[in-house]
């Protein structure tokens, strides 16, 4: 990091030290980075934050798996083909690594007042899922459906019996959505792959007639082009 850039950076961004780096699933990684300036943030299921990755000021987004409000933040990190800095930061990044993230951010976050919530999307909207279903009460309605490349990629997602998981390749996410069929008055989450979210939108809005404001959508990233963040 360039040491005159020091200051600046600490005045926009929080720090903190890779504490616990290991594999959760088949191609994510997990990180729990913990630090004094990360205690007692504002943090809201499935928000994300802004890491400065490899050398220079790159930055990519992640969401939050875990927040411990005395100090720690937990990312899982997924290796794809093609990675880039930081599929690659997140691979090799060690434990006692000093990190740079910012504050967490976005308005993909839980509505916990809604009688139904529905997950739809893959891997790279898991991580934000998982921090969204660890936050529903046990007896919470939950239902969607989730897409990875294999088994293996599955992460250990609360609830995860109440989804129907799908495998790359077979039956499509708007497809299955179809199948399950939701019905109106809850809340949809609709995140991974620009055109997949639309699509699967579509579906909801105007095929199974839900309000337009009750799908939450954020588009993660496009084929061919970088993160969307």
């Amino acid at each position: 990091m360039p040491t005159l850039l020091d200051p600046v950076l600490d005045l926009l961004m929080l720090r903190g030290t890779v504490t616990e780096a290991e594999p959760i699933a088949a191609r994510m990684r997990r990180l729990r980075i913990e630090g004094a300036a990360l205690a007692g943030l504002d943090v809201r299921p499935g928000q994300q934050v802004r890491v400065l990755v490899g050398s220079g000021l790159t930055r990519r987004t992640y969401s939050v798996w875990c927040y411990d409000p005395s100090g720690a933040v937990e990312l899982c990190v997924l290796d794809h083909p093609g990675a880039g800095p930081g599929a690659r930061w997140g691979g090799g990044v060690e434990v006692g690594a000093r990190v740079r993230l910012g504050k967490p951010e976005g308005s993909f976050t839980l509505r916990p007042e809604a009688p139904h919530h529905v997950f739809v999307g893959e891997e790279t909207a898991s991580v934000a899922f998982g921090a969204m279903l660890a936050a529903l009460p046990p007896g919470a309605r939950v239902s969607g459906c989730v897409e990875t490349g294999t088994e293996a990629d599955r992460l250990p997602l609360p609830h995860a019996d109440r989804l129907n998981w799908l495998t790359r390749g077979g039956t499509s996410l708007p497809d299955a959505v179809r199948s399950l069929a939701p019905e109106p008055g809850g809340i949809a989450y609709v995140a991974g792959e620009a055109r997949t979210v639309q699509r699967v939108r579509q579906v909801l809005v105007r095929e199974a007639g839900w309000d337009r404001r009750a799908v939450l959508t954020k588009p993660f990233w496009a084929p061919g082009k970088r993160g969307l963040e």
